[in-house]
């Protein structure tokens, strides 16, 4: 399946409500925590690999020439131990996004003005 059928497919699941198919991007370089750990295992195929602990895992896609990994939000949310979401946030990696947008809608929804109303 081309790349793009499978962008569309996972786009499409996201937009009629499986929220939890939407992909959380990371650099590679989260993994090198886990190697090495007793009792840990970092593990790969070609396109998917998995981090396994004593008590938890997650699975994950493997992109940009093994420098990016992915995974759906929801395992990020419900199979990612809450004392390791620290360590994960400070490797995502997200396209460029506009403060002020996040800012109304995670700070409260209030409106800011940073300009004249125009058509675009």
């Amino acid at each position: 399946m081309p790349v793009d059928a499978e962008r569309i497919l996972v786009f499409s699941k996201v937009l009629h409500g499986d929220l939890g198919a939407a992909q959380l991007w990371f650099d590679q370089h989260v993994l090198d925590k886990y190697r090495g750990l007793s009792g840990y295992r970092v593990i790969r195929t070609d396109s998917a690999g998995r981090v396994r602990s004593p008590a938890w895992s997650v699975d994950f896609g493997i992109a940009g020439g093994d420098t990016l990994i992915h995974l759906p939000a929801k395992d990020v949310a419900e199979r990612l131990p809450e004392a390791e979401r620290d360590h994960w946030r400070d490797h995502v990696q997200a396209l460029p996004l506009s403060r002020n947008f996040l800012m109304m809608r995670i700070g409260g929804g209030a409106c800011i003005d940073d300009g004249e109303v125009r058509n675009w």
